[in-house]
């Protein structure tokens, strides 16, 4: 599908006409194009693929990080789990037109609170071209259009996804302009989208905390901050051995390029001697580099010595810090000054330690006994995510189809006037 609007304001004001139309797409008018998404995303799997070896290959060539070479990779399976994902969401409930309050008034004009679309939801992300078929899919589902800044390392893979889903669009006779890229004007579509206020309802950014403190602070448009990860396990003297070292062992490598991998482990002293051996053996055969203060040290063998900086690092890569703490309140404490309060867990088998870390850590999700990875829109049931919110305002954690919804005041009357 041609994208013919010549600049990135002519794009976006592109979006804010369609989502009108896509505002009053019905139901199963909305399910019906994601489920043709899928099929285009299917039916183009080779070109998004090919398409991406050309981002990777460049990527690699200008020195590309690791992390983000793995987050930039789609295959064939990737591409396949992309396309299952619009699938699910297109099965999801309709969160728009949902009934949230009703009263009648005592002059008896009726009031209805119901969950209407933003309109025109903007992204900026980097080299994460499964976002741009996330988040165009749930702004989508929830009735709204979507403005896409995928960045230079994925421009290619980005341009393939969104012809993609643009001639699914059409090909219903939906509104094609309903999915538009600024990818082509570089950062000054980036800037242009950070101050289209009054044309794109609503920024989500995704990525580096650099970035996201970058369209927190430029942006004019209402934004709602996704945070790095500087993630959390606890182990406690009741910890099981084989919880603690599977646990941790899955939340470091089973992705470790992403914000939900755990980067920091914190042992409370009486359980260091039982469980920091195995729990460094453990991500030391996994390929782990563990960076551990002088306690756990004199416990493991190949610790690499912690540093200060260690403590506050989302290292999204096959590297975690390790520390000793006094006690629990040790461990809130490191928490509480170091977190960027997006996922924090405990392994633990005393029910008063649990509840307290999950009513005392101030976290976008805070877990117990389970593996921080879980920490996702898909793993929580919302087909994909938008973002995992940081924040405290209107969305916190993984946000999904409601997180793409505002709200209006519906007053039906009968000739009333206020006295």
């Amino acid at each position: 599908m041609t994208i013919t609007a010549t600049t990135a304001r002519d794009r976006m004001l592109l979006a804010k006409e369609a989502s009108r139309s896509i505002a009053l797409l019905s139901d199963a008018a909305k399910s019906d194009a994601l489920r043709g998404i899928a099929e285009a995303i299917v039916a183009s799997a080779a070109d998004i693929v090919a398409a991406n070896a050309q981002d990777l290959e460049r990527g690699r060539a200008t020195g590309l990080s690791v992390a983000l070479q793995d987050r930039l990779r789609l295959d064939e399976p990737r591409v396949a789990a992309l396309a299952s994902a619009v699938r699910d969401i297109a099965e999801l409930p309709d969160p728009v037109g949902r009934v949230l309050d009703e009263r009648i008034l005592a002059n008896g004009v009726a009031l209805t609170k119901v969950s209407v679309p933003f309109g025109v939801v903007g992204s900026i992300y980097e080299a994460r071209p499964n976002v741009t078929v996330d988040i165009a899919s749930l702004a989508l589902r929830s009735g709204n259009a979507v403005v896409l800044r995928g960045g230079s390392a994925a421009e290619r893979t980005n341009a393939a996804l969104v012809g993609a889903m643009r001639d699914a669009l059409e090909a219903r006779g939906i509104d094609p302009e309903a999915i538009q890229t600024v990818d082509e004007f570089g950062r000054e579509g980036a800037r242009e989208l950070m101050h289209a206020r009054g044309v794109v309802d609503v920024l989500v950014p995704r990525g580096s905390a650099q970035l996201i403190e970058t369209v927190v602070t430029e942006s004019s448009v209402p934004v709602i901050e996704t945070g790095a990860g500087v993630v959390h396990i606890v182990l406690d003297e009741s910890a099981p051995l084989e919880w603690a070292r599977d646990i941790v062992v899955n939340a470091k490598t089973q992705r470790p390029s992403v914000c939900n991998s755990v980067e920091t482990v914190l042992v409370l002293k009486g359980a260091a001697p039982r469980l920091v051996p195995p729990v460094v053996a453990a991500l030391r055969e996994a390929g782990v580099a563990v960076h551990g203060d002088d306690a756990v040290a004199s416990l493991a063998s190949d610790v690499v010595p912690a540093t200060e900086a260690d403590w506050a690092t989302e290292y999204l890569s096959l590297d975690i810090s390790m520390r000793v703490v006094d006690d629990l309140d040790g461990a809130l404490e490191h928490i509480r000054r170091y977190s960027t309060h997006h996922t924090e867990s405990i392994i633990t088998q005393d029910d008063a330690n649990a509840e307290r870390f999950l009513a005392e850590v101030d976290s976008a999700v805070v877990m117990a006994n389970a593996s921080t990875r879980f920490t996702d829109g898909g793993e929580f049931g919302f087909g994909a995510e938008v973002g995992i919110s940081t924040q405290k305002l209107h969305a916190r954690g993984p946000m999904g189809l409601t997180e793409l919804t505002s709200t209006k005041w519906l007053a039906r009357g009968g000739g009333q006037v206020r006295a």
